[in-house]
Order: C-alpha cells, then sequence, then structure tokens
C-alpha cells in the first residue's frame, strides 16, 4: 500500500473535522451551549451526530472482522447494534429528554434524591466512556500501522490529542457539526468501495492471484451456533445501548420528547443501512482473503480488500476513501465519549464551568491514551462488546427502573450497581484466568451479560423492595414529568 495515501486520506480528514469544529466554536457561548447545544439540536440533524459517534471502530472494521473471523456469528453484532435503538425508542429516549438533565448523574440525582447515587453513577460512567475509547484509539493505531507503516503510537496519540482540542474549544455544539459530518463520510466511505466491488467482481473474473473460497463452509452455518454465547451477545447489545453515556447525552439536545422520539427512528434507519455494507465486506473477506483471519489482521480486511481486488489507481483511490472513514470513525466515537465524561467530571468535580469542562475533556482523552499505549488489541468488535456487557449490568438496570418503577431506591440502585460492576468487571478481568483453570466456565465468563444483568437486576429490586422508606418524596411528581408530553404538561 502506498504511504501517501494514506498521509492523505488521514490529513484530510483531520483537517476537516477541525475546521468544522472550529467553526462550532463561533458559535458556543454559553455553558448550555457547551453541555447540551442549548437543546435546540433537530432530529435529522442529531440522528446523523448519533450515528456518527455510535458507529465506531467496532462497527466501521471490527464487524467484518468478525464475520471474517466467525461467519454467521459475526452476523449478531450488526444486528444487536441497531436493535439497540429500538430499546432506546420504545424505554428511554423521550422520558429521558423530560427528565431536563444534563448528564446521567444528573438524572440519577434527581430521580433518587441521593449523592451518593450520583458518585456511584459518576464513576461507572468514567469507567464505560474510558473502556469505550480504548478500542477507538487501538484502531487509529492499527490504521497508521497498516496505511502508513508509521509506528501504532502515532495513530492513538494523534486521535486523542485532536479529539482533546476540538471538544475542549467548542463543546457539544461544536462536536454535534463534526459528527453529523462524520456520520456521512463512514457511510459513503464503505458504500461506494462495496458498491464497486460488487459491479466489478459481478462483470467478470476476479483478480488472477486471488481464488474465491467458500464464504460459508456447512460448520459455519446454524448448526455451528452457540445458543447461550448469542443469547448473551443479545442481551449485552440491546441493553448496554441503554447506558451509554455518549448516546445518551445526545437526547439532552433534543428541543422536547417528541423530538428526541422522531431522532431515535431516524437513527434506526441510518444504521440498518450503514451495517449492510460492513456485512458484505465481511462477506467478500471471507471468500477473498481468509489468510487475513489466519495472520491475526482481520479488523484490517476492510483497509486492504479494496487493493487486493481492484489493483491500480482505482484500488488506492478506493483504499484511501476507506482511510478516511475509518480515521473519522475514530474521530467521532472518541469526540462524543470526551464530551459525554467531560460533562459528567466538569459537573462533580470542577464547578461545572466551561474552564472546568475543558480541563475534563483534556483530562478524559489523555487517561484513555495511555491505556491504550499500554496494552494490546484482542479484537476492536470484542473488545466493544465487552464494553456493552459490563453497561448492561450496571447503568442500564438503574436507568430502566428510574423511568418505570416508582419503587427504586437509592440504596437499591446503588446495591445494583456495584453489583453487576463487581459480577460483569469481575468476569471481564478475571475471565482468562478462570477459564484457564476451569474450561467450563469459559463461555460464562467470555460473555457474562445473560446472568450478570438479571442478579443485578435482581439485587436492585429486593434491596429497594426492602427499603421502602426510602423512596424518594419526590418520586411521583418527577415520574409524572418524565412520561406526561410536553404539550399535556404546559
Amino acid at each position: 500500500m502506498n504511504p501517501v495515501i494514506g498521509y492523505s486520506a488521514i490529513a484530510a480528514v483531520a483537517l476537516a473535522s477541525a475546521l468544522i469544529g472550529f467553526y462550532g466554536l463561533r458559535v458556543s457561548r454559553t455553558t448550555s451551549d457547551f453541555y447540551v447545544a442549548s437543546r435546540t439540536v433537530r432530529p435529522w440533524w442529531n440522528a446523523s451526530a448519533i450515528g456518527g459517534e455510535y458507529l465506531s471502530a467496532a462497527s466501521f472494521l471490527g464487524i467484518a472482522g468478525l464475520i471474517l473471523l466467525q461467519g454467521s456469528g459475526g452476523l449478531w453484532f450488526p444486528i444487536g447494534y441497531t436493535a439497540g435503538y429500538l430499546m432506546l425508542l420504545l424505554f428511554v429516549a423521550a422520558p429521558l429528554r423530560r427528565s431536563g438533565a444534563y448528564t446521567i448523574p444528573d438524572f440519577t440525582e434527581a430521580r433518587l434524591e441521593s449523592t451518593w447515587a450520583r458518585r456511584v453513577t459518576s464513576t461507572l460512567v468514567i469507567v464505560v466512556g474510558w473502556f469505550y475509547i480504548v478500542p477507538q484509539l487501538q484502531g487509529a493505531a492499527l490504521t497508521v500501522r497498516i496505511t502508513t507503516g508509521l509506528p501504532s503510537w502515532v495513530g492513538s496519540v494523534a486521535v486523542a490529542v485532536l479529539v482533546a482540542v476540538i471538544v475542549a474549544a467548542g463543546g457539544m455544539r461544536s462536536i454535534t457539526f463534526v459528527q453529523a459530518f462524520q456520520f456521512w463520510l463512514k457511510l459513503t466511505a464503505l458504500a461506494v468501495p462495496v458498491v464497486a466491488l460488487l459491479l466489478i467482481l459481478g462483470s467478470g473474473e476476479p483478480p488472477a492471484q486471488l481464488t474465491p473460497a467458500e464464504a460459508f463452509p456447512p460448520a459455519a452455518g446454524p448448526a455451528d451456533l452457540d445458543v447461550y454465547r448469542t443469547v448473551s451477545l443479545m442481551v449485552a447489545l440491546l441493553l448496554g445501548t441503554l447506558g451509554l453515556p455518549h448516546v445518551l447525552v445526545r437526547f439532552y439536545t433534543n428541543p422536547d420528547g417528541v423530538a428526541a422520539r422522531r431522532t431515535t427512528v431516524i437513527v434506526l434507519a441510518l444504521l440498518s443501512v450503514f451495517y449492510l455494507f460492513p456485512t458484505v465486506f465481511g462477506l467478500l473477506g471471507r471468500a477473498f482473503a481468509p489468510d487475513l483471519a489466519a495472520s491475526g489482521e482481520a479488523d484490517a480486511l476492510i483497509l486492504l480488500l479494496p487493493g487486493r481486488l481492484v489493483p491500480g489507481i482505482w484500488g488506492e483511490l478506493l483504499t484511501a476513501l476507506v482511510i478516511a472513514g475509518a480515521f473519522g470513525a475514530f474521530l467521532s466515537t472518541s469526540s462524543g465519549l470526551v464530551v459525554s465524561l467531560a460533562g459528567v467530571i466538569s459537573q462533580d468535580l470542577l464547578g461545572g464551568s466551561v474552564r472546568g469542562f475543558r480541563i475534563a475533556a483534556v483530562a478524559s482523552s489523555l487517561i484513555p491514551l495511555v491505556v491504550a499505549l499500554s496494552t494490546e488489541s484482542t479484537g476492536l468488535a470484542g473488545s466493544v462488546g465487552l464494553v456493552f456487557a459490563f453497561t448492561a449490568s450496571t447503568l442500564c438496570p438503574m436507568l430502566i427502573l428510574g423511568i418505570w418503577w416508582r419503587g427504586l431506591t437509592a440504596r437499591g440502585a446503588i446495591a445494583g450497581m456495584l453489583t453487576g460492576a463487581l459480577l460483569s468487571g469481575g468476569a471481564i478481568l478475571g475471565g482468562p484466568l478462570l477459564s484457564a483453570a476451569a474450561p467450563a466456565l469459559r463461555p460464562f465468563l467470555e460473555q457474562p451479560a445473560a446472568w450478570t444483568v438479571p442478579l443485578a437486576v435482581l439485587v436492585t429490586v429486593l434491596v429497594s423492595r426492602g427499603d421502602r422508606r426510602g423512596i424518594p418524596r419526590g418520586a411521583d411528581a418527577f415520574l409524572t414529568r418524565l412520561h406526561v408530553p410536553e404539550r399535556l404538561a404546559r
């Protein structure tokens, strides 16, 4: 691969993102602009921004790599990622917008009237955000190494620094412009190469040096499905989406609950279209680049396949487009996460000022950078899937029960969140050691959501029911505000 292509594509995306971000700085003047874009973002614009930040390295590179490695088993990831927004539409979007909160910890404190519940929620939001940023930086490291030949750390540092600068400069309003642009860049960067590759392959024989393999041999079909792992993965993806801090903060930027629901419907449509393309890339990879699975470069499939199937200048142009989309994915998701983390850290530790937001944005970028530089990537989609499992076991039960159950208490919420954090965190971090000692436990540790989520919910409910005097006095009024449409509440 010609390194000039990689340099040019990455530089173009970085420059465009910086220019759009600094344009947003011109209209970011108030504290509300920095935290929630003054709650004036319209559904189509907000949906594009959500798509920009949600479609991370796991979606852009990881899904195709998983399909290359696992065959039909990898298809559950795009299904789960998209269906998670259906859960948001049904249970969270409009009530959360009506809460009037800036952040998830703000919602927790207002709903449960407890500073301790807020502190636990804030800690979990920060943990989730940091560990979600790490795969983005590792994806950037992979992309820079594959496409330019530079050391891996250059990609991680470039994304972290650029994100810190853009977020600190313009806050939520600035990032909204950047992420909306990056969603359409990512969609174009996958759609154009996929259509081009299908037209080329459909018009004749593939290049002589490539012999198509069977994309889905019988062993990769339904008979090879691991029921427990599949169910647990879907629990993680469906419920984990409900607790992602960078996704939820977007609903605070809508003008009202109706706009929040419309935004979610548009996001569902956009995601359904987008995920067609990495899926096709994965299928083409199983047919024409199976060697990448054996060499440990499955996540690089989207970066390498256009050059293999289309030699010459056209293959280089398609590769440049894919590189640009990949770098946009790292920037947009990292930006959304840093905005949400900066809001939480600033509100809880730095007084909630614009200056505090900027300091928190820099800190929220640098700490994951240190983790990314000191660890190795274990597969982008798989690592993000574990973050979903952790989120589904911690923030999701508190959020759902806080919106829909009057009986939730602060003690119950704290007990449930800590239970979910200990169980899922222990399974994720201690899984490799425990699996070696007891191989029968491996599926339950590698995909823990199927048992950690029910246990977290059970603890939350039991502790809350045993603490009936702890039901907040303002619970009824707060729930009424969440569920009564704005036009009736006026």
